[in-house]
């Protein structure tokens, strides 16, 4: 009697504790999405300063507007791309930049005072919370790094390194994909699938699709970072061709993987495809099998994800990247890489 009240106590726990790190992976993606927004608007520079503290605090009064707007009439941006703005446009910036900070505040707290409160009460597992602090301290880093991009746009750019760019979103969506999968792994494994019999080599195509969107992630932020949407606006072809004849017009060749707006594009493009060929391989491979039906809805769910999110893009290609479609398209890659995380855990459950 005792130890089924200790069960059901630990079942409880673990619920609650699961409830807690979706609903931080909610706000993550709310953070990816409003973080789309903010570049699209070209909002990010607005705010020239970083208070991790005090800067929670907008504006207050007109002349508090008025300061915060002589900060950035300071910077290149302004100077050269936005000289003449008045203070309603540049409240339009700054509150969108503000809010994107914010969230990031919101969210480090959402997580850290939970987190305290269940390992006071003893709600976590054993050996779960050094893996909990490491996801709090890369959330702190990710602020850190929000400003280290902040930062390469206020001197002699006006705009952001795309490098730095590709690092902050990578980051947010690994601690999406760490928060999905910690989140997962408290669910409790079905007995169906704990006797099902899947091949190794199935997970390990899982894995892979993860690491591949993961990767088309930091393409597609180079593609932001560079504008690189803007140009080649057809589909299939590129203004016409296969192959664009500036693929390779930098030199040295590999500066085109980084630099060259066609070549970013293209390659996006490329990965596009082969991971959508990859997931709709899984799936049909998966149909075909004898696997819990559990397995063959993850992956169709997958394979759909990948299409849409490819689709998705070639819409907005072809839009020449309006706001909405942007914001809607990174949002949606975030849904993809949780998909994808959440399918990679139930595979390698059946697999196990």
């Amino acid at each position: 009697m005792v130890q089924a009240t200790l069960t059901l106590e630990k079942t409880n726990a673990d619920r609650f504790v699961q409830i807690w790190l979706v609903s931080v992976a909610f706000l993550v993606l709310c953070m990816i999405i409003v973080g789309g927004a903010t570049r699209l608007t070209d909002s990010g520079l607005s705010i020239t300063e970083w208070k991790p503290i005090l800067g929670a605090i907008p504006p207050l009064s007109e002349a508090h507007w008025l300061e915060a707007f002589e900060k950035y009439r300071q910077i290149p941006e302004y100077q050269l791309v936005n000289k003449g703005m008045s203070l309603d446009a540049f409240k339009f910036i700054y509150w969108w930049e503000w809010g994107h900070r914010f969230l990031g505040r919101f969210i480090g707290l959402a997580f850290a005072v939970p987190l305290v409160v269940f390992a006071w009460r003893g709600m976590l597992r054993p050996g779960a919370l050094p893996k909990y602090l490491g996801v709090l301290a890369l959330g702190g880093l990710q602020g850190a790094i929000g400003w280290y991009v902040v930062s390469s746009g206020l001197v002699e750019r006006v705009d952001v390194s795309h490098y730095r760019l590709a690092l902050h979103l990578c980051v947010a969506f690994m601690i999406l994909g760490l928060l999905v999968w910690l989140a997962m792994d408290l669910s409790e494994k079905p007995a169906r699938l704990r006797s099902a019999r899947l091949p190794a080599s199935v997970a390990t195509v899982a894995f892979v699709i993860v690491c591949i969107v993961y990767a088309q992630v930091g393409l597609g932020a180079f593609v932001a970072g560079l504008k690189a949407g803007l140009a080649y606006n057809t589909w299939p072809l590129m203004n016409g061709r296969v192959i664009p004849d500036d693929l390779f017009a930098m030199s040295p060749w590999f500066v085109n993987l980084v630099e060259n707006a066609t070549t970013v594009q293209f390659n996006h493009r490329l990965v596009a495809y082969v991971v959508v060929g990859l997931g709709l391989w899984h799936a049909i491979s998966l149909m075909r099998a004898p696997v819990d039906v559990d397995v063959r809805k993850s992956a169709l769910l997958l394979a759909g994800g990948l299409v849409g999110q490819t689709m998705l893009g070639i819409v907005t290609l072809l839009h020449v990247v309006p706001i909405g479609l942007g914001i809607a398209h990174q949002g949606f890659a975030a849904i993809v890489l949780a998909i994808a995380v959440r399918h990679l855990f139930i595979v390698r459950q059946a697999a196990a």
